[in-house]
């Protein structure tokens, strides 16, 4: 398995980048974990019109204050990507390690919760959402808030799209949408707690090594 860094980098380029890669996995090649930053972009899941519903500002709007709007081909709903916020894109092959969509979504989740366990932020799941949910400042009363959304795609055992988790992400773009079609708030690790925490580059590190641990202790053994 191979984990390629592509820094900052617009939507439709790492879309073709995922691509390319799912071509090569399908047909046998060395699996890809993606890591990256997009440039400000609003994306659309499958169900777009569903999406559009949840869209609060008209695609001028958006492009007037430097946010692309896109289609994707991602299952979720709407959800915004930019700057501190870490994307991660797993293109990896299913059956290697005996995987159903649901569980493998759920092992993304968990990837997460382990991550941000590691650097002292309790999360949780949803029992009605996907995605990982925090309370915000220790607040027992207040409502869990999202920080990391997860939308995946399979196209013939092969996983594209992934989860996106907010580090420092400036949270006055969700203000455009109505993220995930859910009326709940957005948090960031930034939020949850310090800055030396939300540091991009030692979290990208840390979801490497999870991810490795997590894959290599399911992958299936040839007979």
């Amino acid at each position: 398995m191979k984990f390629v860094d592509l820094g900052t980098i617009g939507y439709r380029q790492a879309w073709d980048q995922q691509h390319r890669a799912h071509e090569k996995v399908m047909n046998g090649g060395e699996e890809i974990i993606f890591f990256l930053e997009h440039t400000p972009v609003i994306t659309l899941g499958r169900q777009s019109q569903k999406s559009t519903e949840n869209l609060l500002f008209s695609a001028d709007e958006l492009e007037a204050r430097g946010i692309e709007l896109i289609e994707s081909d991602r299952g979720g709903n709407v959800t915004f990507h930019g700057p501190g916020q870490l994307v991660v894109y797993p293109i990896i092959r299913l059956i290697d390690y005996t995987l159903s969509v649901g569980a493998y979504v759920r092992l993304l989740q968990e990837v997460i919760i382990e991550a941000l366990f590691q650097i002292g932020i309790e999360s949780e799941l949803s029992p009605a959402n996907v995605g990982v949910w925090a309370r915000e400042k220790d607040n027992e009363i207040a409502p869990l808030a999202k920080v990391c959304a997860v939308g995946v795609r399979v196209k013939r055992g092969v996983t594209m799209h992934g989860l996106a988790l907010n580090l420092t992400t400036n949270l006055n773009y969700f203000q455009f949408i109505n993220p995930c079609g859910l009326s709940l708030p957005v948090t960031s690790v930034l939020r949850l707690t310090n800055q030396d925490c939300a540091a991009i580059a030692p979290m990208k590190v840390r979801l490497a090594t999870i991810f490795r641990q997590k894959l290599d202790s399911i992958r299936r053994t040839p007979s």
